[in-house]
């Protein structure tokens, strides 16, 4: 039985593959190793995976996560997948390259991650060749979930907010400005706290100039500080996973046309065609 797993740093999402390649879909919270540790993990995964899930039948587990930037953090998640699956052989890679295996298979191309937080690469169909770092969501993260999300919460806090948005947004949430820094300075995950907030951005309707503004705003600088850095980007299409972009594909398009890039895919999630990707390499493999 193998296990294939996409995560980011609010949601994971997982598929357990037996020996006849039925697939059988589930979620738990996501896991970025910059916030949380190996017990974290662990207790965490104890909660959240299916009772019946035949833990010491597990002979693979192929996770993709967020945060996973180099050796030390992959194995913060390493040590938590060999504790929960004890028979299984542990492959840690990150989550931008199961999107790039996701949108691209085997060809060459560019590949994002628009979600809770933003990622970018250039693939060459097997591996990422070129990535400029995000910076992640207090230096970076440009078009992201947590950006946009900053935008709407300093907005709010500065009495920038329209009067009708801010109606909405503290009849919603109940929070006041001082709550609010409370959660962003000193409890944990203020990532995916600030990245909340971006449902609110897409599903207000009392207001929308003033939250299309925004999300514009993200896009702009996702393109400009990211994007457009790849050398020779223009010659790529634009294929990109993740909630923020598919839920705001509208504006994202009309910025991608803008820098002269042609859409490719616009994907939720990867799983689906992650665990695709790895069928046919099994299959390859013999």
């Amino acid at each position: 039985m193998i296990i294939i797993a996409d995560g980011g740093s609010t949601k994971t999402n997982w598929c357990l593959l037996d020996d006849s390649n039925k697939k059988i879909y589930f979620n738990t919270e996501g896991y970025n190793p910059y916030f949380v540790d190996s017990e974290y993990i662990v207790n965490s995964l104890k909660k959240g995976l299916p009772g019946d899930l035949p833990l010491d039948k597990i002979n693979e587990v192929n996770y993709y996560g967020a945060g996973v930037h180099n050796a030390e953090k992959a194995k913060i998640v390493e040590t938590a997948m060999q504790k929960v699956f004890p028979n299984a052989k542990v492959e840690i890679g990150h989550d931008l390259l199961a999107a790039a295996r996701a949108l691209l298979g085997n060809q060459a191309g560019f590949a994002a991650i628009l979600g809770t937080g933003t990622n970018t690469c250039i693939y060459d169909g097997h591996d990422i060749t070129h990535n400029i770092d995000s910076a992640a969501y207090i230096l970076g993260d440009e078009g992201s979930g947590s950006f946009i999300g900053k935008k709407l919460l300093t907005d709010f806090i500065r009495g920038l907010m329209p009067e009708d948005v801010a109606k909405l947004f503290f009849e919603t949430y109940k929070l006041t400005p001082d709550e609010i820094m409370d959660n962003v300075y000193t409890k944990p995950l203020a990532n995916r706290f600030c990245a909340s907030f971006s449902k609110f951005v897409y599903d207000n309707n009392v207001n929308i100039q003033y939250t299309r503004k925004i999300v514009e705003d993200a896009f702009e600088a996702f393109f400009n500080n990211l994007v457009s850095k790849y050398p020779d980007y223009q010659n790529y299409t634009f294929n990109c996973i993740g909630s923020v972009g598919y839920n705001f594909r509208n504006v994202l398009e009309e910025k991608a046309s803008q820098y002269n890039m042609k859409i490719g895919k616009i994907l939720r999630s990867p799983i689906d065609d992650l665990v695709v990707f790895h069928i046919n390499r099994a299959t390859s493999n013999g």
